[in-house]
């Protein structure tokens, strides 16, 4: 039987191990082996919580500095994603003070900002710059919050901005949850007043979980500024969504 109560009990000590890794292997591993360890963990996750992945479209190839840009629904959407490929991703400053989601968030090399902090915005895109200039894969979601996945708020255009300054392609993702039945699954968003266990708790009750990880054509910066880039990404994703509105 593959319950919530056992569903939890496999993540606890799916976490559990995170932590070992954190302490006592992660602090003596190159970079590709780091990568390869965070792929891992992400596949064994959506594993335990028995999420299928289905994608489309052509992954980015490995070694080229990217911005990976996609619609925000749930918690799941960084671990869909990285189950498919290494990235660094940009999260909000709160994050990294959460009890133990912060540590791991830190350790699988999280870019933190300060939204509120304009200055900030500043520091953190030469952060983007310098990891996009070494040729990795950097992540976001422009909208800034997790939606319920039925709709696309517009895309804010700051961290845009990197791309341009690094003269890397921008990677546009459709993420859609599913029932085994090819339903639109509600209970896989994460937004408003939820709290996290209380979307973790149905996610757990769900027999089945299908998350469509759509990857559409890249956009090449040259001759286009930030906003330019948010407007052509915006719309990509929501036409990957099926919502030309």
């Amino acid at each position: 039987m593959n319950t919530a109560p056992v569903k939890l009990a496999r993540l606890i000590a799916h976490v559990y191990w995170a932590i070992v890794q954190i302490l006592f292997i992660l602090p003596f591993t190159d970079t590709p082996d780091r990568d390869r360890r965070l792929v891992g963990w992400s596949r064994k996750l959506l594993a335990i919580l028995r999420v299928e992945r289905r994608v489309a479209g052509a992954l980015p190839a490995s070694g080229q500095g990217m911005l990976l840009v996609a619609n925000h629904v749930s918690w799941l959407d960084i671990h869909s994603l990285h189950a498919l490929l290494p990235a660094r991703f940009i999260s909000k400053a709160e994050v990294r003070g959460w009890p133990l989601i912060g540590r791991l968030a830190k350790s699988i090399g999280t870019l933190f900002i300060i939204r509120e902090r304009r200055s900030d915005a500043r520091r953190i895109n030469q952060e983007m710059v310098a990891y996009l200039a070494a040729g990795e894969c950097v992540a976001f979601f422009p909208e800034g919050t997790s939606t319920d996945g039925r709709d696309l708020l517009p895309f804010y255009p700051s961290l845009f901005q990197p791309a341009v300054d690094a003269a890397v392609p921008i990677q546009p993702v459709a993420l859609r949850y599913f029932t085994p039945t090819g339903a639109t699954c509600d209970a896989a968003a994460y937004y408003g007043d939820m709290s996290f266990g209380q979307s973790l708790m149905r996610i757990a009750r769900l027999e089945g979980l299908i998350v469509e990880v759509r990857f559409l054509p890249v956009i090449d910066p040259a001759g286009l500024d930030r906003r330019d880039l948010a407007r052509r990404a915006e719309a990509a994703v929501r036409q990957g969504l099926g919502n030309r509105s």
